[in-house]
């Protein structure tokens, strides 16, 4: 019988070049903060992705999340590699993005100075926090149904670290780390 040519972890390749999203949010943040001193929740995604910043909030705010599936911003070439290795997305990490919480009377301002930023220039409105299903997070489809996104479980795939830049945890938080040259 012969062997199968199809791909193997040895054999995988992708056609682009997989590199690092890691970004200094500080900037961004400073705009958001002069619109309005009242942002509810910045969360960094990149462990867990996504979809664990959302439960994390739901869980910790009591409030239940929607978010609309085709509104969440998927580079080509992340949908791509998802799709070929039978990943969800949202699971997936990212660094140098941020989630953000923001009344709803402040959002376009807030959206505003965010895409006005270099690092913000892609921001967009996701979802919203509801009163009903309190510490869940729901996911309306593309197709009009609603899934549950639950926080994952370990991570699908590890986050490529900025090159030159290691790790140094800051002593009294929690899990924090701050990177330096």
């Amino acid at each position: 019988m012969p062997e199968s040519s199809g791909p193997t972890p040895e054999n995988l390749r992708f056609e682009v070049e997989v590199v690092s999203d890691c970004a200094p949010l500080g900037g961004l943040v400073e705009a958001m903060l002069s619109v309005t001193p009242e942002l509810r929740v910045l969360r960094d995604p990149t462990r867990g992705g996504l979809a664990a910043s959302l439960n994390e909030i739901a869980v910790a705010s009591g409030c239940g999340v929607v978010v609309r599936e085709r509104a969440v911003p998927v580079p080509p070439p992340v949908a791509g590699a998802c799709a070929m290795l039978g990943l969800d997305p949202m699971y997936a990490a990212n660094e140098g993005k941020l989630v953000a919480f923001v009344p709803r009377e402040h959002a376009d301002a807030v959206l505003a100075a965010m895409r006005a930023h270099p690092l913000g220039s892609g921001a967009t409105v996701i979802g919203e926090a509801v009163a009903e299903h309190p510490g869940t997070v729901v996911a309306r489809t593309g197709l009009g149904g609603t899934r549950v996104v639950d926080l994952p479980m370990g991570e699908q795939l590890p986050p490529i670290c900025c090159p030159g830049l290691t790790p140094r945890r800051r002593s009294g938080r929690h899990g924090d780390a701050n990177f330096v040259r």
